[in-house]
C-alpha cells in the first residue's frame, strides 16, 4: 500500500511568496510613473486649448504678445486673460487655473506652462509654438 501525500512544501511556497514580492516591487513603481504620466494629459489637453486661444489672437492681432485690440500682453500672466477663455476652463481635476502661466510671449513665439501641485506635484508641461510638449517630473 503507497502512503504518499500530495501536495506543496512548505519551501516550494516560500519560493512563490518571495517570487511575487520582487514582481510587486518591481510592479508598483512604474505603475506610479505611468499614473502620473495619463494624470498630466489634463495639463496636455488644457495646454491645447490655450494654444487654440492663443492662435485666435495671432489671427486677429498678428503677434502672440497683442491681443485682440492690439494691447500688449506681458509675459507670466495667466492664460484665462486671453480673450475667448473664461474662468474655470481650465480648472481639471489634477490642474487648475492657477497651474498655468505664458512664460514666453514674443511677437511669433510663446511658451505656455503648467506646474503641478497637489497629486502632480513637481510635475511640469510646457507647450512652445511649434506644438512640442516638454514633461518632467514624471
Amino acid at each position: 500500500m503507497n502512503n504518499r501525500k500530495s501536495g506543496f512544501t512548505l519551501v516550494e511556497l516560500m519560493v512563490v511568496a518571495i517570487i511575487v514580492a520582487i514582481l510587486a516591487a518591481v510592479a508598483i513603481p512604474l505603475m506610479s510613473a505611468n499614473k502620473k504620466r495619463a494624470m498630466s494629459t489634463e495639463a496636455e489637453a488644457a495646454l491645447g486649448t490655450i494654444r487654440t486661444a492663443l492662435r485666435a489672437m495671432y489671427a486677429q492681432s498678428g503677434a502672440y504678445n497683442l491681443d485682440i485690440d492690439g494691447n500688449p500682453i506681458a509675459n507670466g500672466i495667466s492664460p484665462t486673460n486671453l480673450s475667448g477663455l473664461l474662468p474655470g476652463d481650465l480648472d481639471g481635476k489634477y490642474f487648475d487655473e492657477d497651474d498655468y502661466t505664458l512664460t514666453t510671449l514674443g511677437a511669433s513665439t510663446y511658451t505656455v506652462t503648467a506646474v503641478g501641485t497637489g497629486q502632480v506635484q513637481g510635475v511640469t508641461v510646457t507647450l512652445n509654438d511649434a506644438g512640442d510638449f516638454t514633461r518632467t517630473g514624471l
